[in-house]
Order: structure tokens, then sequence, then C-alpha cells
């Protein structure tokens, strides 16, 4: 019989060349945020989603940097990770002069070292990773008492759709936070600069466990499963 983790499943995104994609990536509406309308429906959304209180925000898969940018304009410390070189030359560049860094590494291990965050924001990026549950456990670890996961994450197209459900995500998540938001946003075109009808979403989490907490869930499922 087929699981819901079967049904929708997590489709890694390993055939993709970002570095080669990073040339015409900001020409997507809902990327490069040239667009006034579709630039101020994600700031507003950003204002929604992050700490009124100025924090430290680590952008996961940041891209060229334009949600780095709406988080710095709202007056965040911003550190941008993305495995792509020519991504991260952008974001530099979209960024210069403000309170932001951009890291090459890998999305799913940060190279962040000791730092810890109020905020890890991801667009698009968990999809992409072989092992969503166990980045989602790291992150956890990197953020401050009372700091938060946004996530905005999909399920895209349909003849071979590709992505992450919110019903996926939110399983994952469900050991990691006491509180899980799903905000739907594929009713609002303002944000991808047309109508869409695949499922898009953004998951707030807060009341992060702690982490022994988290690896005991971890360390429960495993055994659960070898039994």
């Amino acid at each position: 019989m087929m699981s819901n983790n079967d049904m929708n499943p997590v489709i890694p995104a390993t055939e993709v060349d970002w570095d080669a994609e990073s040339a015409h990536f900001d020409e997507e509406p809902d990327h490069g945020l040239r667009d006034p309308a579709v630039r101020e429906a994600w700031a507003a959304r950003l204002r929604a989603w992050l700490p009124r209180r100025a924090g430290d925000v680590l952008d996961l898969g940041c891209g060229t940097g334009s949600l780095s940018l709406l988080a710095s304009e709202a007056g965040h410390h911003v550190t941008g990770v993305d495995l792509s070189p020519g991504m991260i030359g952008l974001a530099r560049a979209k960024l210069a002069g403000r309170d932001a860094v951009f890291l090459l590494g890998d999305a799913a291990i940060p190279p962040v070292g000791e730092q810890r965050f109020d905020v890890l924001l991801g667009r698009h990026v968990l999809w992409a990773l072989p092992d969503p549950g166990r980045a989602l456990r790291h992150w956890c670890g990197l953020l401050r008492p009372g700091g938060r996961l946004v996530l905005v994450e999909g399920v895209w197209g349909t003849a071979s759709p590709v992505g992450i459900s919110a019903d996926r995500l939110t399983a994952l998540l469900e050991p990691l936070a006491a509180d899980i938001r799903v905000e739907r946003l594929s009713d609002d075109p303002l944000l991808w600069g047309r109508e869409v009808a695949d499922e898009r979403y953004a998951v707030v989490a807060t009341d992060i466990r702690a982490a022994a907490d988290i690896r005991a869930a971890a360390d429960g499922k495993a055994s659960g499963s070898a039994g």
C-alpha cells in the first residue's frame, strides 16, 4: 500500500545546474522581484513572518539575495548561504553596503560555525535537498531560544510534479516544533506575477523543541523503523 509520504515525495533537484541558472534567475517575477507590486507582496509577507524586532536571519539557499534584501530593508542582519558561486556573487552585489554577508556552502549544513540565529528563512530550497528531515533537525539546532523557521515551499507542475507538499513538511516538523502554522500562497497572484494553480505555501514554525528532545524523537523514530 502506498503511504501518504510516498504520494507526496520530495524530489531532489540534483540535475539542476544552479550556477548556470544564476545568469537568468532574476528574470522570473518572484525571483528578481523587479515588478514593484510583486516586490511589495513579498515584503508584506516577510513583515508578517519575521519578528518585529531586528534580529539575525539566516537565508538558506538564498539565490540572488532578493528575500535577503527585503529582510535587510526590514532592519535585520542577514547571512545568506548558497551552493552556487554565481548566485552568491549576484547576492553580494545586490546587497552591497548593507548589513549582510553571503557564504558559499551547502544549505543543508550551512557553514556558520557556532553562530546562532533568530530566524532561518528558506524559499524553495528544502524540496531540493536529499534528506529534508535531517536538514530540518540541523537547522533547529542553529536557532536561538525563541527562534523560528520560515519556509516557503510547494509542489509545482501537474504531469510530473516536483516539490514537497504542506502535509509532508508539517509531518517532518511535528517532532521539532510545538507551533506550526501553514499559510496558503497559491491564491495570491501578486507573489508570482501571474495566476497559479499548483500548491504553494509558507510554514512558520515556532516554539522549537530543545535539541535533546529532537534527538530523542529521532532516536525513537529510528528504533520504531528498525522494529
